[in-house]
């Protein structure tokens, strides 16, 4: 018998189409997602580590969850109760598409020729397209629910559940079509 993650959902039917990304989401089942920096001395670490509490470290890259994993380990399992609710969906399936829809597949970096410096498109890692995504997803929940009376456990759901439609009113999405189209135009 298999784990479930965080006690409630099965990961194991869990497809992801990405084929850039599906080496590095990481959906090994654990009932807690805390391994204190275990996978940090190795090269590629980030990969070894549950995508879930990749999430979940995120959440907590704020003033007001700085260091309180726990808290942002109820939200995080209360957001992933609302959209459960809300799509009648596996939210951890939801939340590998909201992964792969707002990942960015390329952006600018700044070439120096001389004195003068000129914006390039590149080609984003997976690695990066994974933290790229995740963290943009992190920060649209905090802003809609900063100065809101809205709590952060819905609009984190609401978050994850637009960014999964590929709607254009999600944070993520949104982040990730002006890096993309900066990246267009410099092509």
């Amino acid at each position: 018998m298999d784990q479930l993650l965080m006690n409630k959902y099965d990961v194991s039917g869990i497809q992801i189409h990405d084929q850039g990304l599906a080496n590095y989401i990481n959906l090994t089942s654990y009932i807690n997602l805390h391994t204190g920096g275990r996978f940090s001395n190795y090269l590629s670490g980030k990969k070894n580590m549950n995508t879930i509490e990749r999430l979940l470290n995120k959440l907590m890259r704020t003033e007001k969850w700085t260091g309180k994993k726990y808290s942002a380990y109820k939200v995080l399992s209360e957001a992933f109760d609302i959209i459960n609710k809300k799509t009648k969906q596996n939210p951890v399936q939801v939340l590998v598409t909201a992964i792969e829809n707002s990942a960015p597949r390329e952006e600018v970096t700044r070439l120096k020729y001389g004195g003068i410096a000129v914006p390039k498109s590149v080609d984003v890692s997976p690695s990066r397209r994974l933290d790229e995504a995740l963290r943009n997803i992190c920060i649209g929940a905090t802003k809609a629910s900063f100065k809101h009376k809205i709590h952060i456990e819905e609009c984190l759901a609401n978050e994850i559940i637009l960014a999964s439609r590929n709607d254009g009113n999600s944070y993520a999405i949104s982040k990730k079509e002006e890096i993309e189209r900066v990246a267009a135009s410099a092509r």
